[in-house]
């Protein structure tokens, strides 16, 4: 099938925006998707239609609010109406925390849990049935270099981005079986180009964060730390990289995209973590006798 029908969310802006775009600039039909259409993200909507309009290409704006499964079952619901069929979904939206992690309150690790984790869980269990009746289908998700390689000052952002991952890779194996492949991408720190930044949340237990003296003042220069590096290695990747690295994985034939792929202006070294990981994974699995999970399995 040359042209896919494909639902992106949290798709109004960076890292989801710039992968809908690569997508729909590839022919494909992209659901651009995101919460209120017709309030905070009513500019988002005329953009991205006006964009569309230039191009075109077919991007559709989709309301889905990944916190709400009746949101995601009623968007899925017109997706299938205008077009018969699901052929992937991108788990993308999320949000970020940066602080002192105790200073975080468990209502807002609830809240991180929920929208990074859960919400995968929610799209998966609206996508799954469509695509198991289909006898195909790709599932990628939007991960991080942190849920390998932690850092300090976003504990709950990596503690939800791992729970997510580690989701991903459970689901990964129960769905191979159906013909359905899974693909993490996994993107480094951007600099630029997201409002991952700009919208991050702060710790609301303060008098917390005041016990820890001038350990905070370090955080603000991080930002920094990661422009010097994104310099001194010269990869020049912005979010269009990831947009093209969707594209390009979801160009591969089936059974042969690797289930991760990182995207990372710092270099962390990702690709030989994951080759170990992977290799340790398959060695279990063929003790366990169930290695042929780790492969979809065509219908």
């Amino acid at each position: 099938m040359s042209q896919k029908v494909i639902v992106v969310t949290g798709a109004g802006s960076g890292i989801g925006r710039a992968v809908a775009e690569a997508l729909a600039n590839a022919g494909d039909i992209v659901y651009a998707s995101m919460r209120s259409l017709k309030d905070r993200n009513q500019e988002r909507v005329e953009q991205m239609s006006r964009f569309a309009a230039e191009k075109k290409i077919d991007l559709r704006a989709l309301e889905l609010d990944v916190l709400s499964e009746e949101s995601i079952r009623a968007a899925f619901d017109q997706v299938l109406l205008e077009t018969g069929r699901l052929d992937v979904v991108v788990n993308n939206a999320g949000m970020l925390m940066v602080g002192i992690s105790e200073a975080f309150t468990p209502a807002q690790m609830v809240r991180i849990l929920d929208t990074n984790a859960i919400s995968w869980l929610r799209v998966n269990r609206a996508a799954l049935p469509i695509m198991r009746r289909q006898k195909g289908g790709v599932l990628v998700y939007v991960g991080s270099t942190t849920s390998r390689i932690d850092e300090p000052f976003i504990g709950p952002y990596i503690a939800s981005k791992a729970a997510g991952e580690a989701l991903a890779e459970a689901m990964r194996f129960e769905a191979a079986p159906f013909g359905i492949e899974s693909v993490i991408v996994v993107p480094g720190a951007f600099t630029s180009g997201t409002e991952h930044f700009a919208d991050a949340h702060g710790p609301e237990s303060l008098a917390v964060v005041s016990q820890y003296g001038e350990l905070p003042d370090r955080l603000r220069g991080l930002g920094t730390a990661l422009e010097v590096l994104d310099a001194e290695k010269g990869l020049g990747l912005t979010v269009e990289s990831v947009g093209k690295a969707v594209k390009d994985v979801l160009d591969l034939p089936f059974g042969e995209k690797p289930f991760r792929i990182t995207i990372d202006p710092q270099a962390k070294g990702m690709d030989e973590i994951e080759a170990l990981i992977g290799a340790r994974q398959r060695s279990f699995f063929d003790r366990l006798g169930i290695a042929d999970l780790m492969k979809p399995k065509r219908q």
